[in-house]
């Protein structure tokens, strides 16, 4: 059964930094894209970053991009969302997502994905 599970969120103040982890079982995530998605309160979701973990090419969105890094351990099975730098707008809940994937940009888009995580809230506030 394809799982995945995020951890990491939290309380932190603006400047602050967090380390999201989505770890995975029941496939190995070298064969797949990775996402990571958020929604604020009545906000729709966003994309915030993805990785085609096969070739290791990333991609951000303009609103992080400087900020956050994503990156895969594959011994471990589990992709990261460093965010630094946080900001009170990137309080929401951070989603994981997967997809069976071989090379070249991931998608970006939620609907291209159909394995998601529970969900881990990330809030920045003083």
């Amino acid at each position: 059964e394809v799982q995945l599970v995020e951890s990491g969120g939290g309380l932190v103040r603006p400047g602050g930094s967090l380390r999201l982890s989505c770890a995975a079982s029941g496939f190995t995530v070298e064969d797949y894209a990775i996402a990571w998605f958020r929604q604020a309160p009545g906000k729709e979701r966003e994309g915030v970053s993805c990785i085609s973990i096969p070739d290791d090419v990333a991609y951000y969105a303009d609103s992080v991009k400087g900020r956050f890094t994503v990156s895969s351990d594959n011994a471990n099975n589990t992709v990261y969302l460093q965010m630094n730098s946080l900001k009170p707008e990137d309080t929401a809940v951070y989603y994981c997502a997967a997809r069976r994937w071989h090379y070249g940009l991931a998608p970006r888009t939620s609907n291209e994905y159909d394995n998601w995580g529970q969900g881990t809230q990330v809030t920045v506030s003083s």
